[in-house]
């Protein structure tokens, strides 16, 4: 059967996500609520996505696009303006829910279909990134990987009528996950300052575009830092440092060119989550 060559969706890549006027945590903001006291960042829950036709440099450079935390921490992407080229720092955010909110939202993952070995089928669409969603329940994390969740033909005749309800079953909650920072009642998010972030790095090309890109001299460590993949290289900014590069980046754009060692340079930045340490090598099983 031929493969249907979908369209990259939108949601496979953070930087490029709902269009709209950032909430009050938006890009740039160094404000963030206070970590509690019994701060716990075993994950319950990630929203994911894998693979895709997109540029080598977004395998490192994508987000989760929710993750709950054992103490009720929400970490989630936000919305960006639709305007090209982008923001440079991505606009992710923070919120907070119980923790025994928190562990219903594990376990409605698995009553979802949220387990190993789960059938979702194989629609005949390529390029769609896969959905990854993990919930971990009694200490025991299972995963799935759903191809083109949403891509897929109603008529696709390589996908079973069951499959096709595990799929809408497992949308259902997916649904309700993304839209959980934003629920009716809630507090706004904060935005979600890192203690750390990964800064990938390749060398700049310009693009002839008719906008004016002026350079900017780079404030952290020297770019471009360790190799990743092929032209892409990561260098990880914590401590005052970060300071300096996360208030440059506040006022730059994702076609910036940095200088550095005589170079220049096209950055992204990538916060670490609170579960994820080690710097650059925290990427390292992106995909």
């Amino acid at each position: 059967m031929t493969r249907t060559r979908g369209l990259l969706a939108a949601t496979a890549i953070p930087l490029i996500l709902m269009a709209g006027c950032a909430r009050p945590g938006e890009a740039g903001s160094i404000t963030e609520s206070a970590p509690a006291p019994t701060a716990d960042a075993t994950v319950l829950v990630r929203l994911g996505y894998q693979g895709g036709f997109v540029p080598e440099i977004y395998r490192f450079v994508r987000l989760p696009e929710v993750t709950i935390y054992a103490d009720g921490r929400v970490v989630s992407n936000g919305p960006v303006p639709a305007v090209a080229p982008g923001p440079a720092l991505p606009n992710v955010q923070i919120s907070k829910i119980t923790p025994e909110r928190a562990r219903q939202w594990a376990a409605d993952a698995v009553a979802a279909g949220v387990k190993d070995g789960a059938d979702f089928g194989t629609p005949g669409v390529a390029d769609i990134p896969d959905t990854v969603v993990t919930a971990v329940t009694d200490g025991r994390a299972q995963t799935v990987h759903v191809t083109a969740l949403r891509e897929t033909r109603p008529d696709d005749a390589q996908v079973t009528a069951a499959q096709k309800a595990a799929r809408a079953k497992l949308a259902a909650y997916v649904d309700s996950l993304r839209a959980l920072a934003t629920e009716t009642g809630s507090p706004a998010p904060d935005a979600y300052r890192p203690e750390s972030v990964a800064v990938l790095a390749q060398p700049y090309v310009p693009v002839d575009d008719g906008l004016e890109q002026k350079p900017v001299a780079w404030p952290g460590p020297a770019l471009p830092g360790a190799t990743l993949s092929g032209t892409v290289h990561c260098v990880a900014v914590s401590g005052a440092e970060l300071t300096k590069v996360w208030a440059a980046a506040a006022t730059a754009n994702q076609r910036t060119p940095w200088t550095s060692g005589g170079k220049q340079w096209q950055v992204m930045f990538r916060p670490l989550l609170p579960d994820e340490t080690g710097g650059c090598a925290a990427l390292g099983k992106a995909s």
